[in-house]
């Protein structure tokens, strides 16, 4: 079904046969990077909020985690992640598929730049067990994103 969705959208841009179906579950950041077979970091989670009464999507490095502050200074309100019920009835994915890829209108999308230090990164594609392969340019691109942003921590070298 999501996946469908997913497979419609990158069908006109030539991509659809580059989405990756597994046999496994790959709807945590942890499976997805075994699947895939690379570091957990170079995973695209997408963690979706409310804002306003609307969805704003946030797409992160795997090992970033949302920071509090930063997120208010971003949006001016608290970081409220979505319910399972409401991931669904906002974008159509259900938890563990959700994706940047064939969203509703309405629907806001970020790139955090955590993902920015990746040559190449794997955001889901609709489905618990599926993923793509794309650069930053191509998700920033394939995704509609508004707007690369600074909302993470956790992630940043030790210096």
């Amino acid at each position: 079904m999501s996946i469908e969705l997913v497979r419609n959208f990158f069908r006109p841009l030539g991509r659809e046969q580059d989405i990756l179906e597994f046999p496994v579950s790959s709807a945590t950041v942890e499976l997805a990077a075994q699947a895939v077979g690379v570091i957990p970091a170079r995973i695209a989670k997408t963690l979706s909020f409310l804002v306003d009464d609307g969805c704003v999507l946030i797409v992160a490095a795997g090992d970033a985690k949302i920071d509090n502050a930063k997120y208010k200074a971003m949006f001016h309100t608290k970081a409220k992640m979505l319910t399972p019920e409401q991931v669904s009835q906002f974008t159509g994915h259900a938890i563990g598929g959700v994706c940047p890829f064939g969203n509703p209108e309405g629907v806001k999308t970020y790139l955090d730049v955590s993902l920015k230090r990746f040559e190449t990164v794997f955001p889901a594609a609709g489905s618990s067990n599926s993923a793509i392969e794309l650069t930053c340019e191509e998700l920033e691109k394939y995704s509609n994103s508004l707007d690369w942003i600074d909302v993470c921590k956790a992630w940043q070298e030790e210096e």
